[in-house]
C-alpha cells in the first residue's frame, strides 16, 4: 500500500498491525473495500433497467451508519474524512489536486465530494469526463427540490447554478450546457410519489419569464417536466387538472406527443 494511505491509516489509530493483534477490528482499508463492494452492488440493475435510476444510496439521506451498524467502530469509520479521502483518491487521482471554488454552492468535506464525484460520473458526465462542480451543483438542486418545503422558483435555482459555473470560470454556453443536463438528471431522478408530483405541476405552471441567456429555461428542461406529469403521474390527476395542464403543454410545444393525450 502507497506510504500517504498507511499514513492515513496511522491518523485514525487503525494500522494494520492493529488488525493483526485484533483480528476483527476494521481497518480503513477494509472500510474502503466494503464501500467499492457496496457499489459493485448498487450498480448490478436488472437488464432492460435504466442507467438514469439513481440509486438510494446515491440520496443525500442515505446513513452510512445503517451499513455499517456491525459495529460502532464501522460507523465512525464511515462518517469520518479518512476513508472518503482515500475513496476519492483511489477512485478518481486528480480529483485530490482540486481547490476550494467561489461561488454559492460550496465543495464541503471528503464525503460531500464523493458523493458529488459519484453522481457527476454515473448521471452528468459529457464525453466521459467527470466534472465535481457539476456533481455538487446537482446535490444542490435535489436538495433544494425535495427537502424544501417551499422550493425558490426553478429561475432562481437556474441562474444559482449558472452562476456557480461562470464564477469558476465557464463559458457562458458550457454553463447553459452543464446547467441543463443537471436539470434533466434531478427530474429523471425524482422519486414517483405525491412531493414530486406537485413539485412537477409547479414547475410546469411556473410560466417563462423573460431572461437573458445563459438565464433563460431549456426548453428540454420543461418538454422533460411536462413529459413525466403525462406519462408517470397520469393516473394522479383530477379530470379537470389533467385538461388543465395539457392546455398549457400546448402553449409551450407544438406538436406535442400522442402518448400524453389521453386520461
Amino acid at each position: 500500500m502507497p506510504t500517504h494511505y498507511n499514513s492515513m491509516l496511522t491518523q485514525v489509530g487503525l494500522c494494520q498491525h492493529a488488525t493483526a493483534a485484533h483480528p476483527r477490528r476494521p481497518t480503513l482499508a477494509r472500510a474502503y473495500q466494503e464501500l467499492r463492494h457496496t457499489h459493485a452492488l448498487v450498480r448490478m440493475r436488472p437488464s432492460g433497467s435504466s442507467k438514469s435510476s439513481v440509486s438510494g444510496h446515491v440520496a443525500p439521506k442515505l446513513e452510512w451508519a445503517q451499513i455499517s451498524c456491525v459495529s460502532k467502530l464501522w460507523a465512525s469509520i464511515f462518517r469520518g474524512e479518512c476513508l472518503w479521502q482515500t475513496a476519492i483518491a483511489r477512485t478518481w487521482p486528480t480529483a485530490t489536486l482540486k481547490k476550494r471554488w467561489p461561488g454559492p454552492i460550496p465543495r464541503g468535506l471528503a464525503r460531500r465530494r464523493y458523493m458529488a464525484l459519484y453522481v457527476s460520473q454515473q448521471f452528468i458526465a459529457i464525453d466521459n469526463e467527470v466534472d465535481e462542480l457539476a456533481g455538487h451543483a446537482y446535490l444542490f438542486l435535489k436538495e433544494q427540490l425535495e427537502h424544501s418545503t417551499m422550493p425558490p422558483t426553478s429561475s432562481i435555482l437556474h441562474g444559482t447554478i449558472i452562476d456557480q459555473f461562470i464564477s469558476c470560470g465557464r463559458p457562458r454556453d458550457k454553463a447553459h450546457e452543464l446547467a441543463s443536463h443537471i436539470w434533466l438528471a434531478v427530474i429523471n431522478n425524482l422519486e414517483e410519489n405525491e412531493h414530486t408530483f406537485t413539485l412537477l405541476k409547479r414547475l410546469a405552471l411556473e410560466g417563462d419569464f423573460f431572461l437573458p441567456y445563459p438565464y433563460s429555461r431549456s426548453y428540454k428542461v420543461l418538454w422533460r417536466v411536462f413529459e413525466r406529469l403525462f406519462t408517470d403521474f397520469r393516473d394522479c390527476f383530477s379530470h379537470v387538472d389533467f385538461f388543465d395542464m395539457l392546455s398549457s403543454a400546448k402553449t409551450s410545444f407544438q406538436p406535442i406527443p400522442s402518448t400524453w393525450l389521453g386520461h
